[in-house]
């Protein structure tokens, strides 16, 4: 797989290989394995979020709003307790 990149990207790839006395290759591999890595994981949780509405498991938004004010409410009372 050949990939054409901006010389912008490049040069700031080789400024880093220069850096790091890593390989260009290296570099640009782990680049793109942790950018393929990071979209993948997000389009799966996407898709989790689907199959849960599809199979019902959802919250209404005050269902939701209650329950971050519950651990809003539990932090402050613990902090006020540390002080």
């Amino acid at each position: 797989m050949a990939v054409e990149l901006p010389i912008e990207v490049h040069d700031k790839l080789a400024r880093i290989s220069a850096i790091t006395r890593r390989e260009l290759a290296s570099l640009a591999a782990e680049a793109v394995t942790d950018y393929v890595d990071r979209q993948l994981s997000i389009f799966e949780k996407i898709q989790e979020g689907f199959d849960d509405i599809r199979a019902g498991r959802v919250f209404s938004h005050e269902e939701v709003m209650a329950g971050m004010q519950a651990i809003i409410d539990r932090a402050e009372v613990k902090r006020a307790g540390k002080g």
